[in-house]
Order: structure tokens, then sequence, then C-alpha cells
């Protein structure tokens, strides 16, 4: 037996359930990854780490016990581009079920590559994945208080607004995160939401305020409430894929952003609302309080301002939306982004005692 030949089937005796799920859960924290795909994902470094220490003479076991699972205290990085075919892959994602073929595999490979979580090669003839994550980091990432990320967490951070000059080059690759996934021309997208968010800043600066680091005061936060013209809010009705002005090229805007003074402008459309994970859960509640203001000022501008729109693209802020009150309207999520409309009433989020609603 050979390491093409080794048993998906064989997973969870490498890398046992129990080790599996925390991990899992560190993984699909990351804005555009349901639970799903995570599972997939390490499904699929379990896999190909076994692939890799089967490759190496020195770690190679004896003919007759090759067949025989081990097991891994950690999923190390794939250093050496491994092989994986479609076929492979979809065998690990799908198993025997009749929902995933080949050509899906192929394309939740592609999503897992776009989302940074590994590097997919294609010689014309075979495919090769390289992953450079660490499991042992990730599972440290939120729990060790000397790990770099956790450091980085007590510098105090302070509400502000938006300066299209200092924050929009690291806002647009804080949400590039949030869209790179769903667009392959990630070098692309970084670029394109930096000159949307300069051009939406001149327009009208009052909707756009970041959560900043007091120390060195890089944006680590950001939220952009757009006033929409009321022949604008027929979109909120449409697919949720036309709000994802940010991930498109289209240089057609679906919104178009209100003046002050438009006594028609009835809904603000928050465009984004984003922090990095490292903080989400201390400053949440005051980014959000920061938002209630933020929208009482925009009343002064639009009087008869009464309905809020988002769109949810991650699941892990589905929870904080529903916690505020808002809920999802119209049709299904989209089947291939997982993204869906969610609406609340201006009035009753205004009237929120946030600090009781999330905690």
């Amino acid at each position: 037996m050979n390491i093409e030949q080794l048993n998906p089937e064989q997973i969870d005796f490498w890398f046992p359930v129990e080790q599996q799920r925390p991990l899992i859960e560190q993984i699909s924290q990351r804005v555009g990854l349901t639970r799903t795909r995570a599972e997939y994902f390490v499904r699929l470094w379990v896999y190909l780490v076994a692939k890799q220490r089967y490759k190496q003479p020195a770690s190679r076991q004896q003919p007759e016990d090759i067949s025989r699972p081990f097991a891994l205290e950690a999923l190390t990085p794939i250093t050496d581009s491994i092989k994986c075919s479609h076929s492979e892959a979809a065998w690990l994602f799908y198993g025997d079920k009749d929902k995933g073929s080949d050509r899906a595999a192929g394309m939740m490979l592609d999503k897992l590559a776009a989302l940074g979580l590994l590097q997919k090669h294609f010689d014309g003839n075979t495919t090769r994945i390289t992953i450079s994550l660490n499991s042992t980091d990730l599972y440290s990432e939120h729990s060790s208080p000397n790990h770099p990320r956790a450091e980085r967490s007590r510098s105090p951070l302070i509400t502000d607004d938006f300066n299209p000059r200092c924050d929009a080059v690291p806002v647009a690759n804080l949400l590039a995160i949030n869209y790179g996934w769903m667009n392959q021309s990630l070098d692309i997208v970084p670029h394109r939401i930096t000159r949307l968010l300069r051009q939406w800043a001149q327009q009208y600066p009052i909707g756009m305020r970041v959560l900043r680091r007091t120390d060195n005061l890089n944006p680590v936060g950001f939220y952009l409430l757009y006033p929409t013209t009321a022949d604008s809010e027929i979109t909120f009705s449409s697919s949720p894929t036309k709000g994802l002005h940010l991930a498109s090229l289209n240089d057609v805007d679906p919104f178009t952003l209100a003046a002050p003074g438009d006594l028609d402008c009835m809904a603000v459309f928050i465009r984004s609302w984003m922090i990095d994970p490292v903080y989400l859960e201390q400053y949440r509640t005051p980014f959000l309080q920061d938002a209630q203001r933020t929208l009482k000022k925009m009343q002064q501008d639009f009087p008869n301002l009464c309905d809020l729109y988002t769109l949810i693209i991650h699941p892990s802020y589905e929870a904080m939306a529903t916690a505020v009150g808002f809920q999802k309207i119209g049709s299904q999520a989209h089947r291939d982004t997982q993204i869906y409309w969610m609406y609340q009433a201006l009035d009753r989020y205004l009237a929120l005692d946030l600090s009781n609603h999330i905690s």
C-alpha cells in the first residue's frame, strides 16, 4: 500500500473528533467560513498531513503496517505541496453522499484558497496543496495571554470618525477578509474597496466610523451607514447578492446615496459592520452603541428615517444581529454564498439598552 491509497475513512483515527472540534470552532470564526466549510478544511488538512508523513522516508511504517491508522498530536503546516485530486477532495468532503461531485469539491478548494486557508497549485495535470497554518497556534490564539494576538488586544480602543486619507487602505484590507472569499480576484478587492471608501467619505462622511487603537491609531473595526434614496429601496427585496457592491467588479452601484434634507429617504443600508475578531468580544457593545449615536445624528439630515437593512455574510454575525432585533427578510439565503438580508426598525434599535442585549 502506498500514499496514493491512504483511506480517507481513517481521518477520525489519525485525528480524533475530540481534537477536531475545537479546531473547527476556531477556524469557523473566520468571516466567510461556515461550520461545514471549516469541517471540510480540517478533514482535508488531516488527510494531507497523513500523506506528508508517509512521504517522509524516516516516518514511513513498514509495508505490512502502512494501512494501520496512527494518531497525530497536532496538524502541522504542509510545507511540500501534496497531491490531492478533486475526487479525493470530494470523498473527504462529501463521503458517499450524492450531493458532492468532483467539480463541487474543486470549487470548494477554490473557496478555501480564497479565504487564505490553503494554497492551491495546478501544473496542468495535477492539483497540489500547501497549508501554512499550525493547529497549535490556532488553539492558543485566543486562550494564551502571551500570544501575540492576545497582546494586541490589550491596547485600548476608541471610536472615531473615518479618516479617508489614513484609514482607507487598512480598513479596505480588513474588509477584504469579508469579501475576498466571494471574489477570486483577491488582488483587486482591497484596491476597489479603498477607492469606494474614499468616494463615499467625500459624499457623506457622517455614517462612516472606526474602532481605533490608541497606541498606533490603526483602525481595527469599521461600520458604514448608508442612507439610500427611495428608488433604491427595491434592492432590499431583491437577491442579496445585488447588495454586494464592495465584492463585485461591477461599477454600477445598485444603491444611490441620499442627499441631506431628502424627506423621501427612509432607509439606511448598513453596508459594513466589522471588528477584528481579536477585539470583537470586548468592543462589540461600545461599537453598536456608537452606531446608535451616529444614527441619531443622521436623523437630523434625514428626518423620516425609519428602516435599517443589512446583509449577513457570516453566521457569527447573525447571532449578534438577532440579539439587537434584526430579522431575516425576503427569500432564503443565496445558495452559493450563504448571505441574506436582515431588517430592524430604526426606532426600536435606538430604544435598545444595548448593554442588556449583548453580553
